[in-house]
């Protein structure tokens, strides 16, 4: 780890997020290898112990994500990281953990899929990370990161919204961004504070805890989900994140998220000095969506364009949020990342009146 002139440190984007979550309070971490996010674990073996924390290498992903459970439930920060096939076979435990309430984040570092695919970067998980995943009626909270700072940024802010709102939350990033070196800010030492309501400690004077997932009366049920319903909507409201770049009299509006976002940017400078007015719109939270501030970057553009690493995905929730637009789309995928100036000639395409795709 090289320090900076400026005290800024050059790191991997997944040591960074390894290192944000430890000084954001994580003191458990249960994982199981995959690339591109076995770094994070190789990190955190030499560093959960010196923080006075358990690192544990699972037999499995299923093992692992149960772990979760059982360290929520007793109090601890604790993570899990993973990628595509792994993060398919945590389902049934996250689906558990919302139902619980139970606070701890997940972190995808995406490949190229489905099956087993790749390990080069993707964006074909955006619909698992944002429809739940799992069985049954519940959401995750999704940040999507677009830099090694952001990586170190959302993963201390996960654990923050985690337990703001007792649920799972999830970091959704990529091969390219888990892998990249940037220079990064690191936050400092985070000190918990505060009760909390859910742990299972043992009574010590107080009325017992009881942490659940089966109800087997169908009104005990339908209330439990009307609850986490309207825990939804709240945070809905509350925690919806995104960033402009360039909006000033767009004329097309690029809508991507994460390593795609980074490449539209270069892609918008470019267009920009050849006189095209190109902006983009980068949701940083993936749910809840930002539609709202999707619809108020979008006043006044012609044209739309969703960029992705995969068959298009985010681009039903763009055409969600901007209902009777015509959105065009343009991706790649099995690990293959799209370019700026691939970037740049759909857009010059698209000002000629011509389809995206």
């Amino acid at each position: 780890m090289q320090t900076l002139n400026d005290g800024r440190v050059m790191m991997k984007g997944n040591e960074a997020l390894a290192e944000a979550a430890v000084r954001a309070g994580c003191r458990a971490y249960f994982g199981y290898p995959i690339t591109p996010q076995t770094e994070v674990m190789e990190y955190l073996a030499r560093r959960m112990p010196e923080a006075g924390g358990v690192f544990l290498q699972a037999e499995s992903e299923v093992a692992a994500i149960n772990m979760v459970y059982g360290a929520a439930g007793a109090g601890a920060r604790v993570m899990t990281t993973s990628s595509g096939p792994g993060i398919s076979l945590k389902q049934e435990g996250i689906s558990f953990l919302a139902c619980a309430e139970l606070p701890c984040v997940i972190v995808n570092v995406m490949r190229g899929g489905p099956g087993l695919g790749s390990i080069q970067p993707s964006q074909g998980d955006y619909f698992q990370a944002t429809r739940g995943g799992g069985h049954g009626d519940y959401r995750l909270p999704v940040l999507a990161p677009s830099s090694v700072q952001e990586m170190t940024d959302l993963a201390a802010a996960a654990f923050d919204l985690a337990d703001r709102w007792r649920t799972p939350v999830m970091v959704l990033s990529d091969g390219v961004l888990g892998q990249m070196m940037e220079p990064v800010r690191l936050p400092e030492e985070k000190t918990l504070t505060g009760e909390r309501p859910w742990v299972t400690d043992g009574c010590k004077g107080r009325n017992r805890r009881l942490i659940r997932t089966l109800y087997l009366d169908p009104r005990d049920l339908e209330a439990h989900n009307l609850h986490l319903q309207a825990k939804y909507a709240e945070l809905a409201a509350q925690e919806v994140r995104s960033e402009c770049y360039r909006l000033e009299g767009a004329e097309v509006l690029i809508v991507a998220f994460g390593i795609c976002a980074r490449v539209a940017r270069t892609a918008v400078d470019d267009l920009r000095e050849k006189g095209v007015r190109a902006g983009v719109f980068r949701p940083v939270t993936l749910w809840p969506f930002p539609s709202a501030a999707l619809q108020a970057a979008a006043t006044g553009v012609d044209r739309l364009l969703t960029v992705e690493l995969n068959a298009g995905q985010m681009v039903d929730d763009v055409r969600l949020a901007l209902p009777g637009r015509e959105v065009g789309f343009y991706g790649r995928m099995g690990g293959v990342v799209v370019t700026a100036s691939e970037i740049e000639a759909v857009v010059e395409k698209i000002v000629r009146g011509e389809r995206a795709a």
